[in-house]
């Protein structure tokens, strides 16, 4: 917690813009910090930037973590936004992926917070887990909705080789779903929360009455960010860095007195390439008049032709000179995009 404080003084010059709309205490599990770690990290913040009136400040949690004590203080703190890792309200799916809490606990946690004042929630939702039909992810669906939370997050459930899960996928034990399969359910969940009136502003993000992420839709629009700790990832328009993972070496750099991270600096390519990647998957979508003023200036070929076949094949529309993606399109967004990258 001492190299987060010390980190952020090292990095004070990074963001030219020293008021903070949003903070995000996320990746790894932040909810392990006491009121006291993060008071001390909130002061640090407090001495070198500007935190605005009204700035959205998220934590994301575990449900074992969250007491009514642990709530008050980081209320308390400034804490108005929590991003809880439900991933499902089954006992059985919890127990396949390895979870700590059970169903009883995650819907006392969030009643917990609505309680003392934080209305703000998203919930994390994990849908394609083996041995689930449609029926079970809809109760996953309307137990998180029955809550009266305003955002959901929902992820396919992916295998990464050196996970528990990938170990156990070598052994044959655990199957990832075809990729058929996977794209039923996304539909499947993107369809049963448009009825409960969650919008789909994002591929995996739904907000009800507008409540979008603040913090993750300024990453979408590529506004610039700080962020701190191992593995954590800047961008400041000018370049993109990323912290060393290992705990050791990051900790080496900070005593050190040096940036634990290793920069790229962004061309005029990269920066159209990210627009598209992030942008494409929003209920946005790209602007064409920006899309063809950067590929005039790079002297590249607009891809006129793409964007007609995408519309002949109801993958995206046009609308207001904005590209969006239809929920066909959507399924494919990251292939799509990949399409449009200046090489």
């Amino acid at each position: 917690m001492k190299a987060i404080c010390q980190e952020i003084a090292l990095q004070k010059d990074y963001l030219s813009d020293k008021n903070l709309k949003t903070i995000y205490f996320g990746g790894g599990t932040p909810s392990l910090l006491s009121p006291m770690e993060l008071e001390q990290i909130f002061n640090t913040v407090h001495r070198y930037y500007q935190v605005e009136i009204g700035a959205e400040i998220t934590l994301e949690a575990n449900p074992e973590d969250l007491s009514l004590s642990y709530l008050t203080a980081i209320k308390t703190l400034g804490v108005n936004r929590l991003s809880i890792g439900i991933q499902s309200f089954r006992e059985e799916n919890l127990r396949l992926l390895h979870r700590n809490h059970s169903s009883a606990q995650a819907l006392t946690c969030i009643s917990l917070a609505q309680d003392i004042g934080i209305h703000t929630i998203s919930l994390d939702l994990i849908y394609g887990i083996p041995g689930n039909e449609l029926k079970d992810l809809a109760s996953d669906i309307d137990k998180a909705v029955d809550t009266k939370v305003n955002h959901i997050s929902a992820y396919s459930l992916t295998i990464e080789p050196k996970t528990v899960f990938g170990q156990q996928k070598k052994k044959g034990v655990f199957k990832e779903l075809p990729e058929a399969m996977q794209s039923q359910k996304f539909l499947f969940t993107r369809n049963l929360l448009a009825e409960k009136g969650f919008e789909a502003y994002e591929t995996s993000n739904f907000a009800k009455n507008q409540q979008y992420s603040k913090h993750n839709t300024s990453y979408w629009n590529q506004e610039s960010y700080l962020g701190v700790g191992p593995s954590a990832h800047s961008f400041n328009q000018v370049s993109r860095q990323w912290n060393v993972a290992k705990n050791g070496l990051y900790m080496k750099s900070i005593l050190e007195e040096k940036i634990p991270a290793e920069i790229e600096m962004l061309t005029e390519a990269n920066k159209i390439n990210e627009y598209i990647m992030t942008r494409l998957r929003t209920k946005w979508g790209i602007e064409l008049s920006k899309i063809k003023k950067s590929f005039n200036q790079l002297n590249v070929e607009f891809p006129q032709t793409t964007f007609m076949q995408w519309q002949k094949n109801e993958l995206a529309m046009e609308s207001n000179d904005h590209l969006i993606l239809t929920e066909k399109g959507s399924l494919v967004a990251d292939k799509l995009a990949a399409d449009l990258f200046i090489v």
